[in-house]
């Protein structure tokens, strides 16, 4: 069932005597299963499924990858096959996203990593001309097109800082493409050393060289994609006390501690009106085995 996103105010200590007003835009809350920015980055992907009158849909992601439940659980809801190609060789027990995958009815193929990386979207769609492809995270025009309605279906305007995390850079394309030049964008990313993205969220913005007014944070992403430590593990813990909020140790939880590092260096002048956007992807905790969060 979709319920209605929201903007929710975050009330601190510390943000009251930096004087600055924090909010946090509740994409979690869209959708049980396909919360988050998934909802936006695949709806366009789905149209054109429709318009081509194509019935599989076939994607590619990591053993924990949201987009790969999303896709399932989207393909599931609209009555079309999915297929996902999963980066790595089989394993001996399947991670909670790849049997969720699978409830939904999601074929699942392992590709080891080499071959993994050579695959392109162009391969996929000669190899699979009836099926529409969707690239990891749903990068892509399609993808940042749909992302870009994240800021423009909210009052996100009054705004000046807009802090999220980042995987592919699609959403990021998105946001920056709808985003005000008086806003500064500020995306960390969840993978280590991921340098190359600066590329890729530049080939999805529209004007690349008029739009400056975001930058890329590549220090907190604690060891790479979905490490995790007791440093963030506590960071998220202490933000679901504070806040009744849950976030994912994958995405947003590492978002939420880049957030409070910058804090500690006054980042954010005074008076500032900073949005953290929650991206979803909450299914991912589902992994953790040893009650290390508390929610």
């Amino acid at each position: 069932m979709l319920q209605k996103s929201i903007i929710q105010k975050l009330d601190e200590e510390l943000f009251k005597n930096q004087l600055i007003d924090v909010d946090i835009l509740r994409l979690d809350q869209l959708h049980p299963v396909v919360s988050g920015n998934k909802i936006f980055k695949l709806k366009n992907y789905l149209n054109r499924a429709k318009e081509e009158k194509k019935t599989n849909i076939i994607t590619l992601g990591g053993y924990h990858s949201n987009h790969l439940v999303a896709t399932s659980c989207t393909c599931n809801q609209a009555g079309l096959t999915s297929v996902g190609i999963v980066r790595g060789e089989k394993p001996k027990s399947f991670s909670d996203t790849l049997l969720t995958c699978i409830e939904y009815g999601m074929d699942i193929k392992f590709y080891p990593r080499i071959q993994f990386d050579a695959l392109n979207k162009e391969d996929l769609e000669n190899e699979f001309p009836s099926s529409v492809i969707i690239p990891q995270g749903g990068y892509g025009n399609l993808g940042a097109a749909g992302a870009s309605e994240i800021l423009t279906n909210y009052n996100t305007t009054p705004y000046h800082y807009i802090l999220a995390s980042c995987g592919t850079g699609t959403m990021a394309a998105g946001l920056i493409n709808s985003s005000s030049p008086a806003q500064h964008l500020h995306f960390f990313s969840a993978l280590k050393n991921n340098f190359s993205i600066k590329n890729e969220i530049k080939n999805l913005v529209i004007q690349p060289e008029e739009k400056k007014n975001y930058e890329l944070h590549f220090d907190y992403h604690f060891g790479g994609y979905a490490k995790k430590n007791s440093q963030l593990f506590e960071v998220m813990n202490s933000f679901y006390e504070k806040h009744k909020i849950s976030t994912d140790f994958v995405y947003t939880g590492k978002m939420i501690a880049a957030f409070y590092e910058l804090l500690k260096i006054n980042f954010f002048p005074e008076k500032s009106r900073i949005l953290l956007i929650h991206s979803g992807g909450l299914q991912g905790n589902r992994s953790l085995k040893n009650n290390e969060l508390i929610f």
